[in-house]
């Protein structure tokens, strides 16, 4: 292709949403006001925008991807103004969510790459799993109305309650809870410090659980 060919098929899409994906890596927010993405996760903007963020809990809502077994934070960022922000995670698949009021979602922190500053979270750490890998393992619990988007290594797989997952590779759930549970028969493997030691157990009608292609490490 030319480069007029080439600029005009991977340039910006039009589009009246707030949320919209550019391809399956890329995400524009259009930002009137403000929205929160997770840090590091800025490839390019447009307009006027500012960027502020902390790994500091006290700073609230920054401190909800902490890492619970280094003790150390994955910060967030308020981008704040009007303009457009491009924003990406390690080429990692983007999901848009629409939320609705009665909706909700808890996703690992890793996850969660933005979502607009009306959407009710809270952060929570499931204690059995937390010192376990060495990411941590902190969720966030999202509550619409508002849109969100998350990340998954490769194309997610959505499953209905009763299932057992790998936490490794447990993205996100809604409308159930887990019960961790630990398989003694794999214990003594040499090297096998997460993955199909530990099993989320999902019980229960209604709900469903998102899985991916992928164990974070």
């Amino acid at each position: 292709m030319d480069v007029s060919q080439f600029t005009s098929e991977h340039g910006p899409t039009d589009s009246d949403e707030q949320f919209q994906l550019e391809n399956k890596y890329l995400l524009d927010v259009a930002v009137d006001g403000s929205v929160v993405a997770k840090a590091g996760s800025m490839v390019a903007f447009t307009g006027d925008l500012s960027f502020t963020g902390s790994a500091s809990a006290e700073g609230g809502i920054t401190g909800f991807l902490k890492e619970a077994a280094s003790g150390e934070g994955t910060p967030v960022m308020t981008v704040e103004g009007h303009g457009d922000v491009y924003l990406a995670d390690q080429q990692k698949k983007i999901q848009v969510l629409h939320l609705g009021a009665d909706d909700a979602i808890t996703v690992n922190g890793e996850d969660v790459l933005a979502f607009e500053d009306r959407v009710e979270y809270e952060i929570s750490t499931i204690d059995s799993l937390a010192g376990s890998f060495a990411g941590g393992f902190t969720n966030v619990y999202l509550e619409g109305p508002g849109t969100v988007a998350i990340t998954t290594h490769g194309d997610p797989f959505v499953l209905e309650p009763p299932v057992s997952t790998d936490p490794s590779a447990t993205v996100a759930w809604s409308g159930v809870s887990p019960d961790v549970k630990m398989n003694t028969n794999l214990s003594d493997m040499v090297g096998q410090e997460s993955g199909e030691r530990f099993q989320m157990n999902f019980d229960g009608a209604g709900g469903f659980v998102v899985v991916q292609p992928h164990e974070e490490l």
